[in-house]
């Protein structure tokens, strides 16, 4: 029989060319028979698609980041698409290399979550019409596709959660990054406090320390701030080193200080008073993540008028933000 047949009964279209049912079974028990994979390289050359989307993550190993990348490769999958991930672990150096090894590798699409410092190599791939979704924050002066969780309102509510639980001394442990979604956390911190005429106390971590150093600044910041009630954390690891140093220092949650933390984590389930989070809607920004991205490597090359999607976050409160009945607070 000719190539041609043999192609389009191997492309799932011989019922569209009306090529008969046993023509068909002949060509796919043969394939069977000899094992015969198509050439994807050859393939993708000749399409000009390879069906593989680049993700580029901060730390794959961050439950937020896995759970995201999970849902992603998923909904991908649905669309005949293949995921390849890669960690910058905020390195620009590193990943200035991901993404160019993704441009080697004629990815079809990105999904990226970057470190500050790329918004000469992401302005260039908007530039060049590769469809490309920027998630959980931006780059500044880059107009590009993007999806992003209101950190500012979320971190707002858990605020004013727990001030309404009578809190008056309530600090923010954060990264020292200038990452966008930090800095609405930040913000919406900032905005509560502010309407209850309320100073801020904020402690800055350096990420590029070792795990051991970074609880060690946070039992300091808290011994050097004895009147602090409550502890809000802008992310879900800062959140589990800083209830390693509370325990380090003996203060216990939520009798001795009130916790919530940015991010949800199994652990802060388990923990022997549950943490309360504002949680991301992880499935909603891996559905719509894909969906725009789908939506622009079908639309071919992509204009100025650039998506910016914002969802909402969801405060989920547990034992650790509620106020111990007792009117006393002891260690």
């Amino acid at each position: 029989m000719s190539i041609a047949t043999v192609s389009l009964v191997l492309n799932g279209r011989a019922k569209e060319k009306r090529i008969s049912d046993v023509l068909a079974e002949k060509v796919l028990n043969y394939v069977k028979e000899v094992g015969y994979k198509p050439n994807q390289l050859a393939k993708s050359l000749r399409s000009g698609k390879t069906h593989v989307l680049g993700l580029v993550v901060e730390d794959i190993a961050n439950p937020f980041f896995a759970s995201v990348a999970r849902l992603i490769e998923r909904k991908a999958l649905e669309h005949g698409y293949h995921i390849i991930y890669c960690s910058t672990n905020r390195d620009p150096a590193k990943t200035k290399d991901i993404l160019t090894m993704f441009e080697e590798r004629h990815v079809d699409g990105y999904v990226l979550a970057l470190p500050e410092g790329l918004e000469s190599e992401v302005s260039a791939l908007v530039r060049s019409g590769k469809p490309l979704v920027l998630f959980d924050r931006v780059l500044s002066g880059v107009s590009a596709n993007a999806v992003v969780v209101d950190g500012a309102t979320g971190m707002y509510e858990a605020t004013q959660h727990l001030l309404a639980q009578g809190y008056k001394s309530i600090a923010l442990i954060t990264i020292q990054h200038g990452q966008t979604q930090m800095i609405t956390r930040r913000q919406g911190y900032a905005q509560a406090l502010r309407e209850h005429t309320l100073p801020e106390m904020v402690d800055e971590i350096v990420l590029q320390q070792e795990p051991a150093q970074i609880i060690s600044q946070m039992a300091a910041f808290f011994q050097a701030h004895p009147h602090c009630e409550a502890v809000l954390f802008t992310t879900n690891y800062l959140g589990l080193y800083g209830l390693e140093a509370l325990n380090q220092i003996g203060w216990s949650v939520p009798k001795r200080i009130a916790v919530v933390s940015f991010d949800d984590n199994a652990l802060f389930r388990l923990y022997s008073s549950p943490i309360t989070v504002v949680a991301q809607p992880l499935e909603a920004m891996a559905e719509e993540i894909v969906k725009v991205l789908l939506t622009a490597l079908q639309g071919g090359k992509q204009t100025n008028g650039m998506m910016l999607l914002q969802l909402t976050p969801k405060l989920l409160i547990r034992q650790s933000s509620i106020r111990p009945a007792s009117p006393t607070r002891a260690k």
